[in-house]
């Protein structure tokens, strides 16, 4: 992998290829099972979940009027359901979901597992999986505003004269959902977890209580509507795909949250609550269409039974709310990954749970997706602006996911190409055309995922351009490290007693900070650690293969440390690993030596003038070494160092 670092300081991990083989599966110990269950639910399922409350109202309005309508009801229902197995049952949980990287999923773990296949990590193999992670934040800024948006909006069918209020009500809500992120999923996930399980439990009620009313709605099982459907209308049928696909969003946070909380707890919440519920929600609004074809102007608050109106919308409310939270809990291990692998500079991340590692918060990625979220709102000011900018990010990731995950199944599991492609080649062409579908409402709305996804590659790219030009000039005047031994065993500074602890890039080349601490205050400790940080291709990394010793000298001790791309590289406790190893090492005796870069631009160096800023503006911005490495800061020795780049 490539570096993970903040060039602005020597103490950025150094991404290595690993030689600690995959282990699927592997993640912390889940000590509550159904507990899981529960909060995943809430978490996992909250986005697709509420997908009920317009895909079908949507879908039958892009049919239009015209035609017989038993035929297009039973059709487009037929279309939901069949999407949600093959996207969601069969791509997700029963195949993508086992090509986990020990218990994490997302775009970036794929990326890391065909590495691990290829034993390198190509050019086109990072440009896709920039896009993947750019495309889901992309979705994880318009989520929040259209699923919120879309509930409170649902109050003015009980009383119209909140509409003018919408807006601001929005803005409150999405305030304190944002807010509420720094309890952590375990605590969101408490809260959330029994609404959205009473949720499908309502949902399945209300659709087998109308399914009954005209129980032919059933024949929409069968996929031969499905395709009759498509056949039908042909080119035009463009139009009603893209509202289906409203059916399967969210659809990529089951993968992308599966650090958070295990693979079986969110297949158990898949296969015994979340897929029967909405398969009989849909079932049960298509029926009530066919009964009343008055209701297909909004199927599913029209089937609430008389004075349940406002609890249903009420808990419709709550509902939507939740249903940003996949996407958000998605987000913080998304951009965690990418920090871990290079991809952007190093940011504050804090552990929220002490029994699922997994359990993230960033604040500084909840602040910057608040702002967006309700920049969005107020752009927007209504669910139905916004729907048109909703799908492409999600479609775009979904498919980069499959061609990833295709490779992975080919390179690493071995499975014969034609197996593949018989399995994956329908899934990704379905996927593709609900892309194209979506790309049709580009210049509606849909451009908004598309300029959040461009600008998030162009950061990423123009930081690990600038990382990599800030390399090439520190190895232009670096000195070589046991050249450095030998000088200094010619011509010995002073000697103190005590440990020095030198964080680098580099392990070959004498670190910035120990040429700056002989240079002036000429000495040198006892014992001095040259320590590098690199970072696994896997999300965690066993203690057994956490340190590499190598003896230089006397005085010094070149030291390897491994951390997983989901682990917090806490230096002073893997350090304490070396007593084990017969290497004295005592946190009260040991200073911690890093060397903090900043630039300042210089023309004809290297960067175009534009990426320059915005390398700097983003270097700043990094987290702090001493913070990020856990290291006490009062043993922590910081050496300036200006750079033109």
């Amino acid at each position: 992998m490539n570096e993970t670092s903040s060039p602005n300081d020597d103490a950025s991990p150094k991404g290595e290829p690993s030689a600690l083989p995959p282990q699927p599966g592997h993640h912390a110990p889940q000590q509550n099972l159904w507990k899981l269950v529960i909060g995943c639910t809430g978490v996992v399922y909250g986005d697709i979940g509420t997908s009920p409350l317009y895909a079908l109202r949507e879908s039958l309005h892009a049919v239009g009027p015209g035609g017989d309508l038993r035929q297009e009801v039973v059709g487009v229902v037929s279309l939901l359901l069949w999407t949600l197995m093959l996207i969601v049952t069969i791509k997700y949980i029963l195949l993508v979901m086992r090509a986990d990287n020990r218990g994490e999923g997302g775009t970036l773990s794929l990326v890391a597992l065909v590495q691990q296949a290829l034993q390198k990590r190509p050019a086109w193999l990072l440009s896709i999986g920039v896009v993947g992670i750019s495309l889901f934040f992309g979705d994880a800024m318009i989520t929040p505003a259209m699923t919120v948006l879309s509930a409170v909006e649902g109050m003015a069918i009980v009383a119209p004269a909140f509409g003018p209020f919408v807006v601001l009500t929005t803005i409150a809500i999405i305030v304190g959902l944002f807010l509420f992120q720094s309890q952590g999923t375990e605590r969101v996930s408490i809260l959330f977890g029994p609404i959205m399980v009473l949720w499908f439990v309502v949902l399945a009620v209300m659709g087998f209580v109308h399914l009954l009313e005209d129980a032919t709605i059933l024949y929409a099982l069968n996929p031969v509507h499905a395709f009759g459907f498509l056949m039908r209308h042909q080119l035009s049928s463009f139009i009603v795909l893209g509202s289906v696909f409203l059916a399967v969003t969210g659809g990529e946070a089951l993968y992308a949250d599966m650090g958070h909380f295990g693979r079986k707890p969110i297949r158990m919440a898949w296969g015994l609550l979340v897929f029967p519920s909405l398969a009989l929600s849909y079932l049960g609004q298509g029926a009530s269409v066919l009964a009343h074809p008055e209701r297909a102007s909004d199927p599913f608050f029209l089937m609430a039974p008389d004075g349940w109106l406002l609890p249903l919308v009420i808990l419709a409310t709550a509902a939507s709310v939740i249903a940003s939270q996949a996407v958000i809990s998605g987000a913080f291990s998304m951009m965690q990954q990418a920090v871990q692998m290079g991809l952007l500079p190093r940011l504050e991340i804090r552990h929220t749970s002490e029994t699922q590692q997994g359990q993230i918060y960033m604040p500084r990625v909840n602040m910057i997706l608040m702002v967006a979220v309700i920049v969005l709102v107020i752009a927007f000011e209504s669910s139905t602006n916004l729907a048109s900018a909703y799908g492409i990010a999600v479609t775009g990731d979904m498919v980069i996911t499959s061609i990833l995950a295709s490779v992975v199944f080919v390179k690493a599991w071995k499975w014969p190409v034609a197996i593949v492609f018989l399995i994956m080649a329908p899934i990704l062409l379905i996927e593709v055309i609900f892309l194209a579908a979506n790309l049709t409402k580009l210049a509606e709305g849909g451009f908004v995922p598309v300029i959040i996804a461009a600008t998030m590659c162009l950061l990423i790219w123009s930081w690990i351009t600038g990382t990599s030009h800030v390399k090439r000039k520190a190895a232009d005047s670096a000195i070589s490290l046991t050249k450095l031994i030998a000088m200094l065993t010619k011509s010995a500074p002073i000697e103190v007693p005590g440990t020095a602890v030198f964080l680098t890039q580099d392990p070959a080349t004498a670190p910035s900070a120990l040429l700056h601490n002989l240079k002036h205050n000429r000495v040198l400790h006892s014992q001095n650690f040259i320590v590098t940080v690199s970072v696994a291709p896997t999300p965690t990394v066993s203690d057994a293969n956490r340190i590499t010793l190598e003896r230089l000298s006397d005085n010094f001790l070149r030291v390897i440390l491994t951390f997983g791309y989901m682990e917090t590289p806490n230096v002073p406790r893997a350090l304490s690993l070396a007593r084990k190893r017969g290497e004295k090492f005592d946190i009260m005796t040991t200073s911690f030596f890093l060397n903090r870069r900043t630039f300042r631009s210089a023309r004809h160096q290297g960067l175009p003038f534009w990426q320059e800023r915005v390398f700097i503006a983003m270097s700043r911005s990094a987290a702090d070494a001493t913070a990020f490495y856990c290291l006490p800061s009062n043993r922590v020795v910081e050496m300036g160092q200006q750079m033109a780049i």
